[in-house]
């Protein structure tokens, strides 16, 4: 039996499984992968290569890294490998109809959430930021829109209370090859069946630095969201005295504030030395986990340990 051909399109950890399942699958020929250019990363900001490139090098895979894959020199290039099938997962470069248009069997695309709810760039963290009780995997052809493709196989992941973004990465990671390959055998076997997206949908934006914000107004589980659903980029912050914090862990105890007491201020509590904090509505948070300054992350009573704080601090 002849293999598929398969191109491949990804960048970041998220889609390595993915492709090493297509590359150990016997009915598929992984032929080339495609990812983003290398980009300066850590201190010494030096050129390092995504995590899909790494792989792919390891195991002999061709690589191809265009800067714009729309440029006519691009196209080209991937029409002459005469892929039957593009399976893109995360790849960060939206493609064009021309591009769609190549593979005979089109373009496979897997898609970290239950579509049609978080279209966009940033779906496993929205979930998380926006309290959903569960999330998924969604393999769907692609189309000119922005995941807007009929969907073609689905899973779900219950997402638990305390659960971080980081927590559900891994497990949708994994999740993803798994129906991608569930995908792959019913497209070979001609049973997979095609499903237009229809109900409600909304967009999952690009995050930034400043999404991780902590508005200690808001109640204590939208803040208790927050800083799992940035768990572990870009990560939730405040400022306490001019100087920033990075908050990266936090348990919300249901427990009320003391009356008109003002939002953000920390009570530290029991011999422990914990810390709560009041939020919005009325409620206190507890701090599991924070970062100082310039400091690496730290369990809260190991701080307090060695940081006293004034009664009365409050976080802004």
């Amino acid at each position: 039996m002849e293999k598929l051909r398969v191109v491949f399109m990804g960048t970041p950890e998220f889609a390595v499984p993915c492709l090493a399942a297509l590359q150990a699958d016997e009915g598929c020929e992984v032929i080339g992968v495609y990812t983003q250019p290398d980009k300066p990363r850590g201190r010494g900001q030096k050129l390092l290569p995504s995590p899909v490139k790494a792989w792919a090098e390891g195991h002999g895979l061709p690589v191809y890294q265009p800067v714009r894959i729309k440029t006519p020199e691009a196209v080209a290039e991937l029409k002459s490998l005469k892929p039957d099938l593009v399976v893109v997962v995360a790849f960060g470069q939206i493609l064009s109809q021309e591009i769609l248009d190549i593979p005979p069997k089109g373009c496979i695309n897997v898609h970290g959430s239950l579509l049609p709810r978080y279209r966009g760039a940033a779906p496993m963290q929205w979930c998380v930021i926006n309290g959903e009780k569960k999330t998924g995997i969604t393999t769907m052809m692609m189309d000119a829109g922005l995941d807007t493709g009929d969907m073609l196989l689905k899973e779900e992941l219950i997402i638990g209370p305390d659960m971080t973004l980081e927590e559900v990465h891994d497990s949708l990671m994994e999740m993803g090859a798994s129906v991608l390959m569930k995908t792959i055998a019913k497209l070979l076997a001609g049973t997979l069946e095609r499903i237009p997206q229809e109900g409600e949908s909304n967009y999952a934006p690009m995050l930034t630095k400043e999404t991780g914000h902590i508005d200690w107004k808001k109640p204590a589980q939208e803040i208790h969201n927050l800083v799992r659903g940035l768990n572990s980029w870009p990560g939730a912050y405040t400022s306490l005295e001019g100087q920033k914090f990075k908050i990266w862990r936090t348990r919300n105890t249901g427990e009320t504030a003391p009356a008109d007491m003002p939002v953000g201020t920390i009570i530290l509590t029991g011999g422990s030395k914990g810390m709560k904090v009041a939020t919005g509505d009325g409620k206190l948070i507890e701090i599991l986990e924070l970062q100082a300054p310039g400091k690496k992350k730290m369990e809260t009573d190991a701080y307090l340990h060695g940081h006293g704080l004034p009664e009365g601090s409050c976080f802004v």
